[in-house]
């Protein structure tokens, strides 16, 4: 009997997907579940050489995972049984979604790559919008503009879009973006057709999954006798949280240790606030000390404070009641980030600022303005990061900052205007109704003076030595 293939396309040929979403549909297929494989494809070009070489491997590749004591792991992984080709106008990936056996289309963009501003509408000043508002395919949105539109018109079969990116809400907040967009565009015929046919699950992903290193290869050789080209190694721990709302049919997730739950809310909350924050909090600070990695930034006692502060005075109380233990998940993640086999880098981490601190941050400095308690603690990360912008803008960043929504002359004007602060705290685009309070604009001068203080001390002393 022939089994029946169900395709599970997915958009974003990154590391992440391939040591996360890639794993789980790889253990179904060990386990005998052999009716779904995965699709794999990407909006831009820059995955080309990796699409290439995975194609020549026939989709195979070797994950490799490390545990905090040093215990790896290494595992061939066979979910990816197509390889999609890029071309300018994304052909083959808009063919590929509209094929009926295709039922998810997955994607994982940056959390930049939604192009939300603090109200989670879309950001219809950004070049690449409004280049797909013409009919372009620049962004998630121009790109499933098109599959839905050649879908609707050849089979019209439901199909679910499912969001892997560290978003708040993100099924949802995709979802308006999409709508907007199409509303935007007239497509008032695509946009009924959608509403009905598509649905769009909020999720929660976890792995922490670096760049892979250049000797990955050589151990995987060792290991398994493969000559892999494109290895990916990530963390041991490893988590998936799915809103049951698939329109069109799933894999048996469930099988394999994905959560799927009827809300993610205080997962994602959890996820996003303690562990990606406080990820993003050690990068900014590890790299103004002149560290390179999350693991030596995390042992670091000023940096580990920081965020243990951020997390135990702030969060926590904001949070609570959570089903989750959100003490212990604070000193879970800060030991997993401690880490040294992951070597994980800070400039990979620091990335997306601009997209961080309204979607990480900024909803928990107000939360603790409306208990009437001064986020103190929290003020340290947009601190951080004005500090580390100042560097990026003096040159003095020991590597390249990468940012999907970066303006480098308005940052540049910013820190060339008699006043950084008050522009930087004024900024509704970051920090929402508060960049109209004289208080938090006092707190956030202050907090930003101590950290400048904090950073070029520990430079001097680096110096010294």
């Amino acid at each position: 009997m022939t089994v029946q293939r169900n395709i599970w396309m997915h958009i974003g040929a990154g590391s992440f997907h391939r040591a996360h979403q890639a794993w789980y549909l790889h253990r179904l297929l060990k386990q005998g579940e052999g009716d779904w494989t995965i699709a794999l494809g990407n909006i831009r070009d820059d995955a080309n050489a990796l699409l290439t070489a995975l194609d020549a491997q026939h989709g195979e590749y070797v994950l490799e995972t490390v545990t905090p004591s040093g215990e790896r792991n290494y595992e061939k992984i066979t979910s990816i049984q197509t390889i999609i080709p890029w071309d300018a106008e994304l052909n083959a990936l808009v063919k590929q979604g509209v094929k009926p056996e295709t039922k998810v289309i997955a994607f994982t963009v940056t959390e930049g790559g939604y192009y939300l501003d603090t109200h989670f509408n879309l950001d219809v000043s950004n070049a690449d919008i409004q280049a797909d508002l013409k009919g372009a395919a620049k962004t998630i949105y121009g790109t499933l503009a098109r599959v839905l539109h050649q879908r609707f018109h050849e089979n019209a079969q439901p199909v679910t879009l499912l969001n892997c990116d560290n978003l708040r809400h993100n099924g949802e907040r995709f979802r308006n973006g999409m709508i907007e967009f199409l509303t935007l565009r007239g497509e008032t015929e695509l946009l009924t057709w959608m509403k009905a046919n598509t649905t769009s699950p909020n999720t929660m992903v976890d792995r922490i999954t670096p760049r892979p290193a250049a000797d990955i290869a050589g151990r995987v050789k060792q290991q398994l006798n493969f000559n892999d080209s494109v290895p990916v190694m990530g963390e041991a721990f490893i988590q998936w949280v799915i809103e049951d709302d698939f329109i069109a049919g799933r894999p048996a997730l469930e099988k394999v240790g994905v959560e799927m739950v009827e809300s993610v809310l205080p997962y994602e909350e959890a996820k996003i606030r303690i562990l990606n924050a406080s990820h993003s909090c050690i990068a900014w600070a590890g790299t103004l000390i002149g560290q390179s990695f999350i693991h030596e930034s995390t042992d670091t006692a000023d940096i580990c404070k920081m965020a243990y502060d951020y997390v135990t005075q702030d969060v926590i109380p904001s949070l609570t009641p959570s089903p989750l233990d959100l003490a212990d998940y604070r000193d879970v993640v800060l030991d997993r980030f401690s880490n040294p086999y992951i070597c994980d880098t800070n400039q990979r981490v620091a990335a997306d600022g601009f997209s961080k601190i309204p979607g990480f941050i900024t909803p928990t400095l107000m939360e603790c303005y409306a208990r009437n308690q001064p986020p103190e603690a929290t003020a340290v990360l947009p601190a951080l990061f004005f500090v580390f912008m100042q560097r990026w803008h003096e040159g003095e960043l020991p590597y390249t900052y990468q940012d999907g929504i970066l303006d480098e002359a308005a940052v540049h004007a910013m820190f060339a205007s008699a006043d950084p602060i008050a522009v930087y705290a004024q900024d509704s685009k970051l920090f929402g109704p508060l960049a109209e309070k004289a208080d938090f604009e006092q707190l956030l001068r202050k907090t930003i003076n101590r950290i400048d203080t904090w950073a070029k001390a520990h430079q001097l002393q680096a110096a010294a030595v």
